[in-house]
């Protein structure tokens, strides 16, 4: 089984989401379904970027960079076109 960090960008206010799962379908449903506190007022949400990771501590570990100012960079580079930088 993998797990998975992943990043979602509201569509509402242009912000990201970050967080970890073991079944990202699922997860991504229920963000867009309002099931999900964080996200529910800040839907439609879209899928912009997830990582597998074998181990639910990875997941969490790379949750928490990517959440920190390194990981914000590394996304900012990593999805440059995306972005129009």
């Amino acid at each position: 089984m993998f797990f998975y960090t992943y990043v979602l960008l509201s569509e509402k206010d242009n912000k990201r989401y970050i967080g970890y799962t073991h079944d990202l379908q699922k997860r991504f449903k229920e963000h867009n379904s309002g099931l999900v506190f964080s996200t529910k007022y800040r839907r439609p949400m879209k899928l912009i970027y997830y990582e597998a990771c074998l181990t639910k501590e990875d997941a969490i570990n790379r949750e928490k960079y990517l959440k920190g100012p390194w990981g914000y960079k590394f996304f900012n580079k990593r999805l440059k076109s995306f972005y129009n930088l």
